[in-house]
């Protein structure tokens, strides 16, 4: 009998709940926008210039507790440049099957080069299609990019990139075709050169 009290208070919480308003969303006819900060699907991002941020490390494949991320880095060579650093990811894969959207990966990163965006919707009837590779993953050219493999701008090094000196390609540095190999141009005066920054 001295427990009474208790399943009365019990009951009277559940009854009173009774008369609460429903916060049911009705997905997926009203979409209801995510925070900025949600964690959805993974990007690997760009610099200004197009050239990749991810230098091939491995080190967001080894924080992942679930070991969702697959990485093979390979070297850059002067005629096939993806990224600014020596090495570049080769092959970038991730499994969303696995998985469990924590954000160590993105912690891990020493450049920046994975983030996640808000984007939710990836549901599929096959597990094959839920395996984003690097094609999926990367960010989409924006104005001022050119797609790798390129060479970096003259006078610059690596730790230009990493600084934020480098800016998108622009008019003025539009890139000519000698051969196999594109070359920068001087850019024109006055013109600042800014890029596309994820």
């Amino acid at each position: 009998m001295a427990e009474l009290p208790q399943v009365v208070r019990g009951f009277g919480l559940t009854f009173t709940q009774i008369f609460k308003k429903v916060t049911t969303e009705q997905y997926p006819e009203g979409k209801v926008p995510t925070q900025p900060r949600y964690h959805g699907r993974h990007q690997l991002n760009r610099h200004p210039d197009g050239l990749e941020k991810c230098i091939g490390c491995e080190l967001c494949a080894w924080a992942c507790p679930a070991d969702a991320i697959y990485v093979e880095g390979a070297d850059n060579t002067e005629t096939e440049r993806y990224s600014p650093g020596e090495r570049y990811g080769a092959v970038y894969q991730i499994n969303y099957l696995r998985c469990i959207f924590c954000g160590f990966c993105i912690e891990a990163c020493p450049t920046r080069a994975l983030t996640m965006r808000n984007d939710y919707e990836m549901a599929d009837d096959s597990r094959a299609s839920l395996i984003f590779t690097k094609d999926q993953l990367l960010a989409p050219l924006q104005e001022g990019m050119l797609a790798p493999p390129h060479p970096m701008p003259e006078g610059m090094n690596e730790k230009d990139y990493y600084r934020g000196k480098v800016t998108g390609v622009t008019a003025g540095q539009l890139l000519a075709t000698q051969g196999d190999e594109p070359r920068y141009q001087e850019a024109e005066p006055g013109n600042k050169g800014e890029g596309w920054r994820p």
